[in-house]
């Protein structure tokens, strides 16, 4: 049923009798023009389920009524149909009447989402995406890149402050009589002469800057 099956432990799941199963593999389901991405084999689990919030990580939307269930993209477009049988939903992959190839995505590791981030020089995570979506860039895995933490990187590359407002009378009356300097560091990357501080001196007067 499943392809391309990787032996891995990936965790525990626990039943409704109190019994514990073990997560060994992982593969991917095609169902007709079905794929699902990263299913997990449990041995002793006789029953296939979707998790609604897997779905929802995939930036589908799982809409419940009281006798049917959607799978929808965010266009609206009806992706998956399931129906209700006493209080659980289920869901026929081969009667889908979607015409086009569905895949959806598993979510990439954290490791793997910030190896492409800074691979893409700081890209934002949403445009990463779009480019994993589209299948824009070779290589970059069809995955759901997910931002779980602030990049440090990017926090001082993009940090600013608000301009200090403009003086109306001058603070100097000639060159060389007020000098301004800014020391910055130490830097986390030396320069290729290997300094990591950098000095700024500005004329007041000319303003003429020296680094």
């Amino acid at each position: 049923l499943l392809i391309n099956f990787v032996e891995k432990f990936l965790g525990t799941v626990k039943f409704g009798n109190d019994q514990i199963a073990h997560i060994l593999r992982y593969g991917d389901l095609v169902q007709g023009a079905v794929t699902i991405k990263r299913v997990y084999y449990v041995e002793g689990l006789n029953h296939n389920l979707f998790s609604v919030g897997q779905f929802c990580d995939a930036d589908l939307e799982v809409a419940f009524r009281k006798s049917t269930c959607f799978v929808r993209d965010l266009k609206g477009n009806d992706l998956l149909t399931g129906s209700r049988g006493t209080d659980l939903y289920s869901i026929t992959l081969q009667r889908t009447s979607s015409p086009n190839l569905i895949c959806l995505m598993a979510k990439a590791t954290s490791s793997q989402a910030w190896l492409w981030h800074r691979r893409l020089s700081h890209l934002n995570f949403d445009t990463i995406n779009l480019l994993s979506k589209n299948d824009i860039v070779i290589g970059l895995p069809k995955l759901k890149f997910v931002k779980d933490h602030l990049c440090s990187s990017c926090e001082l590359g993009k940090a600013k402050r608000k301009s200090f407002h403009t003086k109306l009378t001058p603070s100097s009356k000639r060159r060389l009589h007020l000098l301004h300097m800014d020391l910055c560091g130490p830097m986390h990357v030396a320069s290729i002469n290997g300094k990591r501080y950098v000095l700024v001196i500005v004329d007041d007067y000319s303003r003429y800057t020296w680094t």
